[in-house]
């Protein structure tokens, strides 16, 4: 859909906002999505950064309802995974699971599938499922030397379901190799395994401006409690009657 070219501009300078605060403000960035979704809701570009600003703020609700307006406006299948994560968001990992079996899934590209494969590994483990997790996830790409943008994710998700699963041997292997892969920083692979050897960074800084000496760390949760589900107003109830994927 063309808009004007003034509007198309005001669009537009809303849409980069979005990209470029996203990860350092994203309440900041959804105020942004909010001025671009009432400036042209009919654009699906609009509606998919909306969604991804919406899901950034565990807003699952929400997200989900854009990203399925988005998918109605392309018939593009790009989104599937971070609906069905959405899913988990709301508390459904059985959606979730019952997306990743849909055909929809067979028309990703690898990193889409990947996607998929994570989504539904943590719809496992959201499920009490740990060994079926671990399972989910083995897979050629994450035997594969070779490193993608996703390979430290994949790693390190394989790494933490082994850990929950009591394989401490096999998750320091795997966390290290996150670490060997991830050169962004996209995980904290090196941190977890400083919390497995006992050790922790202490601020070299201190008042008493000594080296610091590596400290036991305690043990302690790391799961973070679940985002509370937004309530879906009445279109978000259609599009589940729509195109939400039956229950597993």
């Amino acid at each position: 859909m063309s808009l004007p070219k003034t509007l198309a501009e005001d669009v537009a300078r809303n849409l980069v906002m979005v990209a470029r605060l996203i990860d350092e403000d994203p309440e900041q960035a959804y105020a942004y999505s909010r001025i671009a979704l009432r400036l042209a809701s009919r654009v699906a570009a609009v509606r998919e950064a909306a969604g991804f600003a919406a899901y950034a703020t565990q807003k699952y609700a929400e997200a989900l309802a854009e990203f399925r307006a988005s998918r109605r406006m392309t018939g593009s299948v790009d989104l599937w995974p971070v609906m069905a994560d959405c899913e988990r968001g709301l508390g459904r990992p059985e959606r979730a699971m019952a997306m990743a079996g849909e055909p929809e899934v067979q028309k990703l590209d690898k990193a889409g599938q990947v996607e998929m494969r994570l989504v539904a590994a943590g719809a496992r483990r959201d499920m009490g499922q740990i060994d079926a997790a671990i399972v989910t996830l083995q897979s050629p790409e994450l035997a594969s030397s070779a490193v993608h943008s996703w390979t430290p994710r994949l790693r390190y998700a394989y790494a933490d379901a082994l850990l929950e699963a009591g394989r401490e041997d096999e998750a320091r292997e795997w966390f290290g190799k996150a670490l060997e892969a991830d050169k962004d920083g996209a995980t904290d692979a090196s941190d977890r395994l400083a919390e497995l050897d006992g050790v922790e960074f202490v601020d070299a800084l201190g008042d008493d401006e000594h080296p610091a000496e590596p400290a036991h760390v305690e043990e302690r949760a790391t799961e973070a409690p679940a985002p509370a589900a937004d309530d879906e107003d009445q279109d978000d109830e259609d599009d589940d009657d729509e195109d939400g994927p039956a229950k597993g």
